[in-house]
C-alpha cells in the first residue's frame, strides 16, 4: 500500500507529526470531493473571508451542497505512516476519521501492520495512561 503524502495543509482536513515513545507518527486526512459536483474539495462555511472554525457543517464552494459535519467525518479515512514504537520497523496504515477511546484517553488508533500493536494518536498534551 503506497500512500501519498500530502504536498500541502489545504488539501488535509487534519494533519499531525509527532514523536510517540522510541516510534514517529505522521498522520493525516484528506478533505473529500463534493458527492455532488465532484469538481471541488469541500470544506467548512467561509462568512467575510474568515472560515467558521466551529461550524457543524461542511459546504462546496462550487455547487452549495452541505453535509453535516458528523456524517461527513465518519465518511473519512487517516491514513498514516510510521515507525513503530513497539517493533521499529517502518509501515503504512488507514484508520477510520473517529475517535475511539484507548486506554481511557480519546485517540486515533492506528494498527502496525508488522507486530499488530495499537498505536495512538491523542489529542495535544494528552497523555495515555
Amino acid at each position: 500500500m503506497a500512500l501519498t503524502i500530502p504536498e500541502s495543509m489545504n488539501e488535509c482536513l487534519y494533519f499531525t507529526n509527532r514523536s510517540i515513545g522510541n516510534g514517529q507518527v505522521m498522520a493525516w486526512v484528506y478533505r473529500k470531493i463534493c458527492p455532488k459536483c465532484k469538481k471541488v474539495k469541500m470544506g467548512k462555511p467561509v462568512e467575510d473571508g474568515k472560515v467558521k472554525s466551529r461550524a457543524v457543517m461542511y459546504v462546496c464552494p462550487s455547487c452549495g451542497y452541505t453535509e453535516a459535519k458528523t456524517e461527513h467525518e465518519e465518511s473519512l479515512t487517516l491514513e498514516a505512516h510510521y515507525t513503530c514504537p513497539e517493533c521499529g520497523k517502518e509501515g503504512e496504515s488507514t484508520a477510520p476519521y473517529r475517535r475511539k477511546s484507548f486506554k481511557g484517553v480519546l485517540s486515533f488508533v492506528v494498527e502496525c501492520v508488522h507486530c499488530h500493536a495499537k498505536i495512538p494518536l491523542t489529542k495535544k498534551l494528552k497523555g495515555v495512561r
